[in-house]
């Protein structure tokens, strides 16, 4: 009989040898899939809402912003929930806010209102942090504790998949019915086709509700296995013995996710504006959202890519060699124009793609019992995405393509986390896989 089972991620649960866990783990990388596919939409719909409510781009960058406030706010109400009720039923509970949500777009969109619209978008990615702290340390633990990396590395490309695809279901039912994302160039519309253009909203978030209302059903009848925490309270024993700011992988691992993520969101929510302008590709926004594919594909493919060089190299060189990889990409895009430019800022995504999950491995690194609460302020970290708006008066102020010498900067600080920062200090023992 096996006993209690604590996992990396300080999450436990008892392991039975005669459970069949492929359907809760197929269940569950679903929910890795939607996060992913309704987090890039966001990346067809700011240029839309842009042209609908004529925003300045720090205006549209505050969307995002508001998005990824919404990782730091809610992370901490979502621990407390799940620990009130359990990770199914906050599992539950988080696709039915992301629906509500989705539901309450469709109703900015009818008025129109970008306020509603701010505060939908914050709804639903509230929604998508409870799933992100829920579903995390269930995966990993969903099944034996020796393979539980390959179960991660399986849901983080349905992820990856999600966001892919999003561009083209953004691109065609949001950009390429609109009068704004079909013109050429940034084009003033007129007060009825700007009504018009909102609407063209109300279509793809009725789909995206009714998905996240059927998953949520499912997923409340399913019977997925229960999780145990049988070694949590000699976990929080533990970990009062130590400090996580002895830790230097993570002190200076927590501003690396931060910083990353604005580089990954500034790039991705002006990629559509950048692309379109006439010196670049002289696109429409419609098409420009289904080059958008390739950013987000090269990064799943950079993700299978890096999983299987760091068989054989260092995991901070790889990282090092990436970074430095996305810098000159950004400078070429900065500096030269047309198709050259398109290209290069396409390829930044292949060289983003293993940033998150290796920083966030160095980071928890060597942390043992700590490793709970370092994963926690790593996830909080996400919020670094907010600060896209600074790219965004960047480009107001100075111009769209200057602005994204904020993310070769970016690019600089992970080179020295990969290169220095990611080295341990006071490192301690793993946590061990108790057993009778």
């Amino acid at each position: 009989m096996a006993g209690p089972i604590s996992s990396g991620a300080g999450v436990t649960a008892t392991h039975n040898p005669g459970t069949r866990y492929g359907p809760a783990l197929a269940l569950l990388a679903s929910l890795f899939f939607m996060w992913g596919f309704i987090t890039v939409i966001n990346n067809t719909l700011l240029p839309h809402l842009r042209s609908v409510f004529e925003l300045s781009y720090t205006q549209t960058t505050l969307i995002e912003s508001v998005w990824f406030i919404a990782y730091f706010v809610a992370s901490i109400p979502s621990a407390k929930l799940i620990e009130r009720v359990g990770y199914q039923k906050s599992l539950v509970i988080g696709l039915l806010i992301m629906a509500a949500g989705a539901l309450g777009m469709t109703v900015a969109a009818s008025i129109p209102s970008y306020g509603v619209t701010l505060v939908m978008l914050f709804v639903i990615a509230s929604g998508i942090t409870l799933l992100q702290v829920a579903a995390n340390p269930y995966v990993a633990i969903v099944g034996k504790p020796e393979t539980a990396s390959s179960r991660l590395n399986l849901v983080q490309a349905m992820n990856s998949a999600g966001t892919m695809l999003a561009p083209l279901f953004g691109a065609y039912l949001i950009l390429g019915r609109s009068k704004g994302g079909t013109a050429q160039g940034d084009v003033v519309l007129t007060q009825a086709e700007r009504l018009a253009d909102a609407q063209s909203v109300i279509l793809p978030y009725v789909i995206v509700a009714a998905v996240l209302a059927v998953l949520a059903i499912v997923i409340a009848r399913f019977p997925l296995p229960a999780m145990g925490n049988a070694t949590q309270r000699h976990n929080k024993e533990e970990r009062k013995k130590h400090s996580l700011w002895n830790h230097r992988n993570l002190v200076f691992g927590i501003p690396a996710i931060f910083i990353y993520l604005i580089a990954e969101i500034g790039v991705a929510n002006l990629f559509v504006n950048f692309v379109s302008q006439p010196d670049i590709a002289n696109l429409t926004h419609e098409q420009a959202g289904r080059y958008l594919t390739f950013l987000w594909g090269g990064m799943m493919v950079g993700r299978f890519a890096g999983s299987a060089i760091m068989q054989k190299f260092d995991a901070g060189h790889v990282l090092a060699a990436f970074s430095v990889g996305a810098f000159v990409v950004m400078l070429v895009t900065v500096f030269t124009t047309g198709p050259v430019a398109m290209w290069s800022l396409i390829l930044v995504g292949l060289f983003h793609s293993i940033m998150f999950p290796t920083i966030f491995t160095l980071g928890i690194k060597g942390l043992g019992p700590l490793t709970e609460e370092g994963s926690g302020l790593l996830i909080m970290a996400i919020a670094g995405g907010a600060l896209v708006v600074v790219q965004g008066w960047l480009a107001d102020h100075y111009g769209l393509q200057t602005s994204f010498l904020l993310t070769a900067i970016c690019e600089l600080y992970i080179l020295f986390y990969a290169l220095w920062g990611s080295k341990t200090t006071n490192a301690l023992p793993d946590q061990q896989v108790a057993a009778e």
